[in-house]
């Protein structure tokens, strides 16, 4: 099992400003890579009411688990590799695997067993290191929607944010309070299954 912390800032992008930020960076089509993120909660949203969020990532063929959890104003992900039978049986069946992530979710007071797969964020994703952190360029689409999002991933959060902001400033993007990705697909699901 892998447990890291995640300190991450993120930005949601028009499109001119994604396109202007990946000119400036040099990143071109060739750099992206396709993941696919397919999201578990129960049916009440029991992870989500505890702000935690459950998926599977399938990238290049690697598939792996992952259970974020609050912790304090950063978030502890439980990462744990799948098969592609396991992420089959999971996704199709419900059958979850056995391991660290499953005893961090009983931990939670949430049954594996009431999860359900509610649906996939597919992301086309650009990553360059930039001043002692890396800079996320993702493109992503889930139920008809599109968005586009700077992140920018650091080990320490005071001066990760000064550079973030100061990425945002020196090229006159509005910082823009930005939900993560499965809370914008709440979100937008929400939506859809009221309508």
């Amino acid at each position: 099992m892998s447990q890291e912390i995640e300190i991450e800032f993120k930005n949601l992008l028009t499109l001119e400003e994604f396109t202007r930020l990946t000119s400036y960076f040099q990143i071109e089509e060739e750099n992206f890579i396709s993941q696919d993120n397919h999201y578990f909660d129960t049916p009440d949203y029991g992870l989500k009411e505890k702000r935690s969020a459950l998926r599977i990532r399938e990238k290049s063929g690697v598939y792996t688990l992952t259970l974020k959890t609050p912790l304090k104003e950063d978030l502890l992900e439980t990462n744990q590799p799948l098969s592609k039978n396991q992420t089959n049986s999971l996704l199709q069946e419900g059958i979850f695997p056995e391991g660290e992530v499953k005893e961090a979710l009983n931990a939670l007071s949430i049954s594996p067993i009431s999860l359900k797969h509610f649906g996939t964020l597919s992301t086309s994703r650009a990553e360059i290191d930039y001043r002692d952190g890396l800079l996320v360029f993702d493109k992503s689409s889930y139920l008809q929607k599109e968005d586009y999002e700077l992140e920018y991933e650091v080990k320490e959060r005071t001066s990760g944010e000064a550079i973030f902001l100061d990425l945002l400033e020196q090229h006159q993007i509005p910082f823009r309070l930005t939900e993560n990705k499965i809370q914008r697909f709440y979100t937008e699901k929400l939506k859809h299954d009221e309508s």
